[in-house]
């Protein structure tokens, strides 16, 4: 990796499936793998193309049980091309002799290209040169543009250029004795002279799929008028085409596609609408233009450069590799539609493309830079409100109660059955109790607001879904007589290791700490957002919701009386009775099996269980030093009536992640960020291993499956707020940095509330230039002090030690035709600051 791209060079068949992967071009309506365009689905290659919130539901057989999943559908491939010299093989990398290969993925402009020399059996050689796109620009257009060039022979040249709907749902191995025959056809077309057409539909959800694809030959600029004959079937159509070509002369073949659903806006019929914008669609150069302009307004936004020390370690092109997948999977196309933001992007089909909670380190990217896909995608939660209050009504409690996986219409996709693959044996899967999901639900909501103040959605949308999920844990919280205490039971974290009590018959866990914690901050903040509304519109809803005083009093006594579990030394117990478990041999597992990040199925496959280990996933604890500032922490700990003391952080981090597998990808990236202040250098080696779990796929086989983009978009995130110290509280934009010291400097970009902030940070200098515009001004907190910062304004703060001196206070540098504004607190005027603790400070 270098600054702007990812190369691999020569062929490896056995990292095909994870190039594909990484290789991966979208734009947030649709994507397609970057499997080779002659490539079909097999051992090798996996030629996937998924629609945004594309889902089918099935019914399988399995060992006699029946099995029902909604699964993100496998669509008909459009890239289907190839060719042969003569009456020879078709052109397959896989069986002929390779002379050299090289594919790059050009994250600035979106591009995928392919140069690749290869010799036939006859012993003639002939080089491609693919280059292929997911327009940015024009969410329903695709293209690819083929050179192939005669090196060393003169003849005849069969091209073939296909839509081929004869897939299936395959590319994940553990899902395959399951149906994955998503697709029955309904249309297809292919003539002389004509573009290619197929439509099908989805067997369960209905979902009509139209693909019109036009093929176009040139030779040194001029088109061919080649000899065409054509395939038609109802799943398969194609059209071969005969050319010649004389020694060292270059074919260009384009190719472009326009996809369509039954779901689209503003059209008459997905079939018309397909046919008419491939054919007045513009040759590839043209569409290279646009979409490559597109992506430069996207990177203008969301580039983060990173200046490290010595030699470039390649942290600033794995960044953009990141960003470039969270934006070909969540973009400007993403506000229109009806879509969530799966685990795994729109890259593979692993976790069936559902949508779990791994938006809470998603949307702090999309709040800083794009809040307006933040806010389409919680608009994806809202509509589905009215099935998150069936879930909560089945399962006996009120408000709403979001799943843990969520599909097409909010019901609990979860599976019940758990296939361990280690083991060939089928176990009970009982992650559906994560009931955690709901409070990053309303985390989200919060953040989102605190970066926009987006009144309108947090009036009409944000606040009715956040009231249901604080009325859900009002009504899962129990009052016990004999602690004083509300009790949360039967729940599960985000530690997916631990999902019972050692040899009990029913599944989860008492008095989990993270849960228990968010719930006390989601219903205290609930009591807040009502104060945030308009007079009105809280009227309104609080007779909508039958919200009366009585249940509001509850909500504060619960937010105030839930009960957390604490160790004998003062440490936070992940849950009730997590202290009396055993003690794990990470020295002789790690020995015998060397990757232990599943270690749930290694124990399984023995015969064991975590349960009965102090042995997770991923430390739960930690994820409450992860979301909450200390300040915010001990705030809510002070509510609850528990002494909480920043000095007992280092502790608690310590313990847990020594008994942390990291067997999630989000794992290494919560740890990073608690490290950061108390242990910079293990930080960054943290954050560095996270950094590469996908593109060195440390999991060992799960990153050909689809990306990891929660954790993606956290080591994005890691450099964006947790290095900088960024963090929206009470209205202020605070930066607090504290850089590694690998790291001499970084430059980003943010939007907060209207402003675009350009941002320098070194060891010992903030530079923040507000760019022109009519916004109202902002408060932006350096460390402890409050500045009040206009559009078209730069601020240079020094905030190292003085050479020779003590640490000096933050001094803020102003710029020279603008006197320095401060404010206090409470953002008031004032001619300075009051220093914290002062009397004046207490007025």
């Amino acid at each position: 990796m270098n600054g702007w791209a990812l190369s691999y060079r020569g062929f490896d068949p056995a990292q095909e499936g994870l190039r594909e992967a990484l290789c991966t071009l979208g734009n947030g309506y649709f994507a397609t793998r970057g499997a080779g365009s002659e490539s079909t689905a097999g051992a090798v290659h996996y030629p996937g193309t998924y629609l945004a919130g594309g889902y089918n539901r099935l019914t399988s057989e399995v060992s006699g049980r029946a099995v029902e999943n909604e699964d993100l559908v496998n669509l008909p491939n459009w890239l289907a091309t190839t060719f042969r010299v003569a009456d020879g093989d078709w052109f397959d990398v896989d069986s002929q002799a390779v002379l050299d290969y090289e594919q790059t993925l050009d994250l600035q402009h979106g591009v995928l290209e392919r140069r690749v020399t290869v010799r036939d059996s006859a012993g003639r050689q002939t080089r491609i040169c693919e280059r292929r796109i997911v327009s940015m620009h024009h969410p329903h257009l695709a293209a690819l543009e083929l050179r192939l060039t005669a090196q060393n022979w003169s003849g005849s040249l069969e091209l073939r250029s296909a839509v081929d709907g004869r897939v299936r749902n395959t590319g994940v191995q553990r899902y395959r004795q399951l149906d994955s025959q998503h697709l029955e056809p309904l249309q297809g077309h292919a003539q002389e002279g004509e573009d290619l057409f197929l439509a099908m539909r989805t067997r369960q959800s209905r979902l009509e799929i139209a693909m019109a694809a036009r093929t176009r030959c040139f030779l040194a600029g001029e088109a061919l008028t080649p000899v065409v004959s054509s395939v038609q079937e109802t799943d398969h159509v194609a059209q071969t085409f005969l050319l010649r070509l004389e020694e060292g002369q270059t074919l260009c073949v384009e190719k472009t596609v326009a996809l369509y659903t039954s779901r689209d806006r503003a059209i008459s019929e997905c079939g018309l609408q397909a046919r008419q914008t491939v054919a007045a669609a513009d040759r590839f150069d043209a569409l290279l233009a646009s979409h490559s302009l597109s992506w430069t307004q996207l990177w203008r936004r969301f580039d983060i450069d990173v200046e490290e020390r010595g030699e470039a370690g390649g942290t600033s092109c794995v960044l953009r590799l990141h960003i470039f997948h969270l934006l070909q999977t969540t973009s400007l196309h993403t506000i229109h539609l009806d879509a969530g933001v799966p685990a795994r992007g729109w890259h593979g089909e692993a976790y069936r493309g559902h949508v779990f909670w791994d938006e809470l380190f998603i949307f702090p990217l999309l709040n800083l830079r794009l809040p307006d896909i933040t806010r389409s995608l919680l608009m994806y939660r809202y509509r589905r409100l009215g099935a998150a209050r069936t879930n909560a009504a089945n399962a006996g409690y009120a408000g709403a109660m979001y799943p843990w996986q969520s599909g097409s219409d909010g019901r609990e996709e979860s599976q019940r059955m758990h296939l361990n693959p280690r083991s060939g044996r089928w176990t009970t899967d009982p992650t559906y109790l994560q009931r955690h999901v709901n409070a990053a639900i309303a985390y989200n909501i919060w953040q989102y607001h605190q970066a926009t103040r987006d009144n309108e959605f947090l009036s009409f949308y944000g606040a009715e879904i956040f009231l249901e999920i604080a009325r859900f844990w009002a009504s899962i919280a129990r009052f016990n007589e004999a602690l004083g205490r509300y009790e949360i039971c039967g729940v599960i974290g985000p530690d997916e290791f631990q999902t019972a009590y050692p040899g009990a018959d029913e599944p989860g866990l008492d008095n989990h700490a993270y849960t228990s914690v968010m719930a006390a901050w989601v219903l205290w903040r609930a009591l807040e957002l009502l104060k945030l509304l308009p007079e009105e519109r809280g009227l309104e809803l609080r007779e909508r919701l039958a919200l009366t005083d009585a249940e509001l009093a509850h909500w504060d006594k619960v937010s105030r009386r839930l009960r957390v579990v604490f160790h004998a030394d003062g440490l936070i117990s992940q849950f009730e009775g997590y202290e009396a478990l055993a003690e794990f041999d990470w020295t002789g597992y790690r020995q015998r099996y060397g990757d232990i990040h599943r270690l749930d199925r290694i124990l399984e496959a023995e015969g064991d269980s975590p349960n009965r280990y102090k042995a997770a996933k991923q430390a739960d604890v930690l994820m409450l030093f992860y979301l909450f500032s200390t300040e915010e922490l001990a705030a809510v700990f002070e509510r609850l009536g528990y002494p909480f003391e920043a000095q007992a952080i280092p502790r608690n981090v310590d313990y847990y992640a020594a008994r942390s597998s990291h067997g999630s990808t989000l794992s290494r990236v919560v740890d990073a960020w608690v490290l950061s202040r108390s242990d910079r250098s293990h930080s960054w080696r943290l954050f560095k291993e996270a950094l590469l779990s996908d593109v060195a796929d440390t999991q060992g086989g799960t990153t050909p499956e689809g990306i990891h983009l929660g954790a993606m978009a956290g080591t994005v995130d890691i450099i964006q707020r947790c290095y900088t110290g960024a963090e929206m509280r009470g209205d202020v934009l605070w930066l607090n940095p504290r850089l590694p010291d690998e790291l001499t400097g970084l430059r980003l970009s943010l939007r907060y509330r209207g402003q675009s902030l350009d941002l320098h940070m070194t060891q010992s200098t903030i530079d923040v230039c507000a760019r022109p515009s009519n916004a109202d001004p902002i408060q932006v907190g350096v460390r402890d002090r409050i500045h009040v910062i206009q559009a078209g304004e730069r601020r240079r703060f020094i905030i190292g030690k003085a050479r020779g001196g003590p640490p000096r206070r933050d001094r803020p540098v102003p710029d020279r035709c603008r006197p320095t504004t401060r404010v206090n607190r409470r953002g008031r005027r004032c001619r300075a600051a009051p220093r914290p603790g002062s009397p004046a400070a207490r007025r």
